[in-house]
């Protein structure tokens, strides 16, 4: 590119007099920042939990330390592993992973406008015209009218935040980048949940199976016990068939239930991120109960979920971009600088002589743009409004979760109790019909009834003991796990610490650095 020389003889005192009327009016103005202050969304909190049984405590100091390996309170080696396994290789993980760290260096790239941008460019072009009509010229680029022209430069241009645009960028992209912090952690726990749920579940499998066997072998004993007795002449052939057909469902049942269980399998070998084929699990009946889980206040649940954390840094970075549009609307002031070298002959390039330099403000605005400025700034309020309502709609998803769990663990409870009496009334009927019938005193179909109630009886049990294991880690799930939003903290770097809990009713804090930064007057 060619430029055009600018004569050093005495204009550099008025350019850089103007310069630095420019570069003061800019910080002058650069305190300036326009747009709507953040302030957290106000939303409603419940003063307790409405299910929550009686004797749960409220979480006390020493219950609020990081509990990241929230799994270990199960106390089980085998899901230990699996869960470490799934952190290190769960791919669902990974992907959100991988948008946190573009979350952060979009984070760098707004704060890039902040500075001045140098840019060096060096060129060299050789053109001509024609031949000189002169027979006596002294070098051969004169006689056939060609030139040749060199040129190094450096190129400097600024942009002040006279308006707080970069400001609001800035900020704007921090809160996403704590809100991308906050939804990999909710991926992170949401993948560790339905792996130790899953992984309940194929264990009650195991204890159904367990039942089911066990319930062959009693079958078939039964089924020797009719055959003895119609050899005896003292049953009837229908009593044998009966027996028959009673062990042969029992049986069938039994290599059934080996489906939801290789499901869950496979389910899990997914999760831990290995092929379906290579992995596989020994059975082993599940043993677990529910351990206690402390209850916390409802104000706490809001630094406890990430995803409800997540959902609010998101309504703070909304709130960022009403500002960058606003500032649309105000002009912009430019602040460029141009210097170097430009010769016609290379060895006298880097010569004083060939010196030349530009310096200039230049400032902008917008006359008209047929309400383009206007429609981006009301998109961006109804961008805020809308991320307002889904912050809101997750506390109360939130609750909702929180309170399914508390009733089913309180439910299941009761439940299993008055169950667990069912099994033992069922065993003790079936152990006297069969001695009855052993006596001749009854018919076989009240074997095949007692049978039947005791079988249903105990699978129920087994049910009911895989469902308040679910739910046990849903409730831990709701809860937050281990989580808590002063973790964006050390995942970022720019979160404050949240502020001490606040009484229930009031609204509790998640601070972060975003909204605590973005608290700037208009």
């Amino acid at each position: 590119m060619q430029f055009e020389r600018i004569s050093r003889a005495r204009t550099l005192a008025p350019c850089a007099l103007t310069i630095a009327v420019a570069a003061a009016l800019a910080t002058v103005l650069a305190g300036c920042v326009v747009g709507p202050d953040y302030k957290r969304p106000a939303a409603e909190i419940p003063a307790s939990y409405k299910e929550a049984a009686p004797g749960w405590k409220v979480a006390q100091p020493a219950d609020q330390h990081d509990r990241g390996d929230w799994w270990t309170i199960y106390q089980d080696p085998q899901l230990n592993a699996l869960e470490d396994q799934l952190n290190a290789s769960n791919q669902t993980i990974a992907q959100f992973a991988a948008a946190y760290r573009q979350a952060r260096a979009l984070v760098g790239e707004a704060r890039a406008a902040y500075f001045p941008t140098i840019g060096a460019s060096a060129g060299a072009t050789r053109s001509g015209n024609g031949s000189s009509s002169s027979g006596n010229s002294t070098t051969a680029s004169s006689r056939s009218g060609i030139s040749n022209s060199f040129n190094v430069q450096l190129d400097a241009s600024w942009e002040p935040d006279l308006w707080g645009s970069v400001t609001r960028s800035v900020n704007s992209q921090k809160a996403g980048q704590q809100g991308a912090a906050a939804d990999l952690a909710n991926a992170r726990l949401s993948a560790q949940a339905t792996l130790a749920q899953t992984y309940f579940s194929l264990r009650a499998l195991d204890s159904t199976q367990k039942l089911l066997d066990d319930t062959v072998a009693a079958y078939q004993k039964s089924l020797q016990l009719t055959q003895n007795q119609y050899a005896a002449g003292v049953a009837a052939r229908s009593d044998v068939i009966q027996a028959q057909t009673q062990l042969q469902s029992a049986q069938a049942a039994a290599i059934d239930n080996g489906v939801q269980r290789a499901q869950d399998e496979h389910a899990i070998a997914v999760l831990v991120g290995v092929p379906a084929s290579t992995f596989s699990i020994p059975p082993m009946p599940l043993t677990a109960t529910p351990p206690a889980v402390p209850e916390q206040m409802p104000s706490a649940l809001l630094e406890r979920r990430p995803d409800i954390a997540s959902a609010e840094r998101k309504a703070a970075a909304a709130n960022e971009q009403i500002g960058v549009a606003i500032a649309a609307f105000f002009p912009t002031l430019t602040l460029s600088a141009t210097g170097g070298f430009q010769s016609s002959v290379f060895s006298q390039l880097l010569t004083a002589p060939s010196r030349f330099w530009t310096l200039g403000p230049q400032l902008a605005a917008t006359i008209f743009d047929a309400g383009l400025r206007e429609a981006k700034t009301e998109a961006a309020r109804a961008a805020y409004d809308q991320n307002v309502a889904t912050y809101r709609q997750t506390i109360l998803t939130a609750f909702q979760d929180v309170e399914d769990n508390l009733a089913s663990q309180r439910i299941l409870e009761q439940e299993i109790v008055v169950q667990q009496q069912a099994v033992d009334s069922a065993r003790q009927a079936l152990a006297i019909v069969t001695n009855e019938y052993k006596a001749g005193t009854v018919g076989y179909v009240n074997v095949l009834t007692a049978q039947t109630t005791a079988f249903l009886a105990e699978q129920k049990l087994e049910n009911i003991a895989g469902q308040r294991m679910v739910s046990s880690v849903g409730l831990v799930k709701a809860l937050g796990g281990g989580w808590d939003a002063s973790q964006m903290n050390r995942e970022t770097g720019d979160m404050a610490a949240p502020a001490p809990q606040q009484a229930a009713s009031a609204m509790p804090v998640a601070q972060s650095g975003a909204a605590s930064q973005s608290a700037q007057s208009n």
